[in-house]
């Protein structure tokens, strides 16, 4: 059974396990879902079809037992293969559209947008969450979009009415405001790969979210 409809509750910190930093994708997730990280992406853009199988089902291993979501990065065919909980695309992946009807509805499509356009087109074409960013500057992607700043995340947090997951230069020091603005749930490769101790950033990030958040209903 697919968590697709608990999303909205179950967001918090999203973790995308990626080629970074010498960190391998299984020791990535394994310490962020120690530190209470409630999903995991798994991004790789470069390992054969093969590869990326087995490494998924290693992560499929992992989030079963510790009860995250894995989110495959780009790949219907994969995440169908280690029955995922869903997938990520980006602008010049398979449309959402067209990604349901292979999928089913039982699956979470997460789509990327780095403007207020995109996410409205995102939303209105279904998808269940908007990966929004670069917020600030980052590193951890070549090909990363201008960053759009808390003013940006604002106008798309209250253009859609699906979750924002912000993402992009997300740290301890300004992860707050992202989620006073209203974002969902922070994701992030480089907090997590770039800590000496990952799972204690995972932990310290992940508390200072739920914090954060319970801030902002009061």
């Amino acid at each position: 059974m697919s968590f697709r409809f608990s999303f909205k509750e179950r967001v918090g910190l999203y973790v995308v396990t990626a080629d970074y930093l010498e960190r391998t994708h299984i020791a990535m997730a394994e310490a962020a879902v120690a530190g209470g990280a409630g999903t995991i992406q798994y991004r790789e853009k470069k390992a054969s079809s093969r590869v990326m199988l087995e490494t998924a089902m290693s992560l499929r291993a992992i989030t079963v037992a510790s009860g995250a979501l894995l989110i495959i990065n780009d790949r219907v065919d994969i995440a169908l293969a280690v029955d995922a909980d869903g997938v990520h695309l980006g602008q010049d992946d398979m449309p959402c559209r067209a990604a349901r009807e292979v999928l089913g509805d039982g699956y979470i499509i997460g789509i990327s947008a780095t403007n207020l356009d995109e996410a409205i087109e995102a939303a209105q074409d279904g998808a269940d969450y908007i990966g929004l960013g670069p917020i600030y500057p980052t590193m951890s992607k070549d090909d990363a979009a201008p960053a759009m700043g808390i003013e940006g995340l604002v106008k798309v947090v209250a253009a859609v009415s699906v979750p924002v997951v912000a993402i992009g230069g997300l740290t301890t020091d300004n992860i707050g405001g992202v989620i006073a603005a209203g974002a969902g749930g922070i994701a992030t490769i480089s907090a997590i790969a770039g800590a000496v101790d990952m799972e204690n950033e995972a932990k310290l990030l992940n508390d200072m979210i739920e914090r954060f958040k319970k801030e902002r209903m009061i």
